[in-house]
């Protein structure tokens, strides 16, 4: 658990890249450049507490989330300040194509124009909040880590192949903390209730607990691997 505190004047240095100043987070601001940013769920991170809200940021910091039917909120995240983070070297850790519509499901792209620019991070980033506008959201279907997932893909992060599971491994095992706050405002919940439940339920609590946990980690994995149709990207 680390806390970070960021300086203009001076270079921020993370798992051994480099960032520039103009990459450098600012938690005070919520500005996390080239991040995929975690946050607790109300009720649900109660209970399972790897489990909560996600979005990406742009080049300036800005966080974009998907956080309800063709709606994707924009510099304000939807439950509350970020408490994980992930920064992403884009020059080194994503492959961003030069055509826009080389990503799956969009139509051929013409590769012998010449004209067409490369694609940046943020034009990818726009291109993914200009899909998710038009789509409806549900939590078992099409949410937040489907978004993100999405971006991913269309930055080439580590050579693409995201979906909403191992995106969510991503964030729980390499995810920095913002603060110590953040760390207790992420577990503290969980420990108060679970500390209830088994003080009032005892093992019906723990029987409660882990049979929620096992169908909804299953719903995905069978959503995600076995019928890939189900949960979308």
């Amino acid at each position: 658990m680390e806390e970070h505190v960021d300086s203009d004047h001076q270079l921020m240095v993370e798992g051994g890249l480099t960032f520039p100043r103009s990459m450098q987070i600012d938690p005070r601001r919520q500005r996390f450049p080239c991040c995929i940013v975690w946050t607790p769920l109300p009720v649900l991170s109660w209970l399972v507490p790897f489990i909560g809200h996600v979005g990406i940021c742009r080049e300036d910091g800005v966080i974009l989330d998907f956080a309800g039917p063709n709606f994707v909120c924009v510099d304000n995240f939807t439950f509350g300040a970020v408490a994980r983070y992930i920064q992403i070297n884009k020059d080194k850790e994503c492959c961003i194509s030069p055509h826009p519509s080389a990503f799956k499901g969009e139509p051929e792209y013409q590769h012998d124009d010449p004209r067409r620019e490369t694609l940046t991070w943020d034009d990818a980033l726009q291109k993914s909040t200009q899909e998710f506008q038009h789509r409806s959201y549900s939590l078992f279907t099409c949410n937040c880590h489907s978004f993100v997932a999405n971006n991913l893909n269309r930055l080439g992060f580590h050579s693409g192949g995201w979906n909403v599971v191992n995106l969510a491994v991503l964030i729980f095992l390499k995810g920095c903390w913002v603060s110590k706050s953040a760390f207790l405002r992420s577990f503290l919940p969980f420990v108060i209730v679970s500390v209830l439940g088994l003080a009032f339920g005892g093992t019906t609590y723990l029987t409660f607990l882990a049979l929620f946990a096992f169908l909804l980690v299953g719903w995905f994995l069978l959503g995600t691997y076995c019928f890939k149709s189900l949960i979308h990207l």
